[in-house]
């Protein structure tokens, strides 16, 4: 069977080197890994990290380009590499520009898709955009469900998409992260912190939160460093000059803040280890800090990622600056439930995802990649414990 990966943004990456190794790992599949360069510095990190080198790399992103113009180019470009390579099924993961684009792209071929992440919903086509108009119409592309959780499974059951077609995974960023923690952190790692001070962590780069939602996050960290001077607040900021022009405005020389260029995978997942807690509008951090005992404040007023949020591994605190200041410090003065948070099982996988992604697609012949889903095994779990997260996951505290 002949497989093609198409990555287009760092998290894609991150999510996806575990099914392509697996992929590679097993007899009887031709995978082709395609980049679109919606993030090449830090896309081309992560890919280094894991050993993958890619059969296309595109290099398609132009500064200031907009999302139609982006979708356009990513769609011709992929056209072209789908006549050259004509494979049996593309795999895409998530919810980015190049993911609707590549899906997009092989429908037009009759080529079938397989969605690794499927079924994240918030029902807000404005948050977060345009990544939630992306999944939905991705999920209408697909032939292959790969659904994180059981929650996901359920969104894509509510919308009738078809049982045989969605398969219970968890989440290959688990994978990921499994592999990088047994990893020593780079060796200008220590230089970063101070050994003596609690570490918060900041990540906040999403479109819908530019401008005043960002100097309002900005504007929150900037009154807790002045208010706890024995903490120290790290922020990788992103390269996009929407972010860099606010942060560095509000948080540029403040005491107590230390603002980095964008760090590669291996030590962003150490910084996420020695934190006391997180604050971050990122999706990957949301699944990843619960295997590491860190709670999470998610910046944005709606989740797909409500699993988290039921759990008690998250809480949704928006981005006001009132409120932000008081979720830190409900946390930071509340020992035992920093301890309870800590034990809490990570409901986005146990590590096996990729495993199980694969073997979904073993079981299919050629001509049924080709032709449409029919191997059938309905719903799958394997070894993932179902969880189902409550409607309380999708409300804002």
């Amino acid at each position: 069977m002949k497989i093609l990966v198409v990555i287009g943004t760092r998290p894609e990456a991150i999510k996806m080197a575990p099914v392509i190794k697996e992929i590679v790992s097993r007899p009887g599949f031709a995978c082709r890994v395609c980049t679109t360069g919606q993030h090449q510095e830090m896309l081309q990190q992560v890919l280094q990290v894991f050993d993958i080198v890619p059969d296309n790399a595109l290099d398609l992103m132009q500064p200031d380009q907009s999302l139609s113009a982006l979708t356009a180019s990513v769609l011709n470009a992929l056209d072209r590499v789908l006549l050259e390579n004509t494979p049996d099924l593309v795999l895409v993961q998530g919810d980015t520009t190049s993911v609707l684009a590549a899906a997009l792209a092989a429908r037009h071929r009759h080529i079938r898709v397989g969605h690794v992440e499927a079924g994240l919903r918030t029902w807000d086509c404005e948050n977060p955009f345009p990544e939630e108009i992306n999944r939905q119409l991705v999920t209408r592309l697909s032939a292959l469900h790969f659904a994180p959780t059981w929650q996901s499974a359920d969104n894509l059951l509510r919308e009738g998409i078809e049982p045989t077609s969605i398969h219970v995974t968890g989440n290959p960023v688990i994978d990921a992260l499994h592999v990088i923690l047994a990893q020593s952190p780079p060796p200008c790692f220590d230089e970063l912190l101070e050994a003596d001070r609690r570490l918060i962590l900041i990540t906040a780069h999403r479109r819908e939160n530019f401008g005043h939602p960002l100097e309002e996050i900005c504007n929150a960290v900037a009154e807790l460093a002045r208010r706890h001077p024995d903490l120290q607040f790290v922020y990788p900021v992103h390269l996009n000059p929407n972010v860099q022009k606010t942060v560095k405005s509000i948080l540029h020389e403040r005491p107590g803040v230390k603002l980095l260029p964008p760090v590669d995978y291996v030590t962003l997942v150490h910084l996420v280890r020695r934190s006391t807690l997180i604050l971050t509008d990122s999706g990957g951090i949301q699944e990843e800090a619960p295997s590491l005992g860190v709670p999470v404040l998610v910046l944005r007023e709606t989740t797909e990622r409500p699993e988290g949020v039921a759990a008690g591994t998250a809480r949704l605190v928006g981005t006001d600056r009132a409120n932000i200041i008081v979720q830190v410090e409900s946390l930071l003065h509340d020992a035992q439930a920093l301890r309870a948070i800590r034990a809490i099982p990570n409901p986005y996988g146990d590590g096996c995802a990729a495993r199980r992604i694969v073997d979904v697609l073993a079981g299919m012949t050629t001509s049924e990649a080709g032709e449409g889903l029919s191997s059938g095994n309905g719903t799958t779990t394997g070894d993932l414990a179902p969880y189902i997260a409550g409607p309380e996951g999708s409300k804002r505290i």
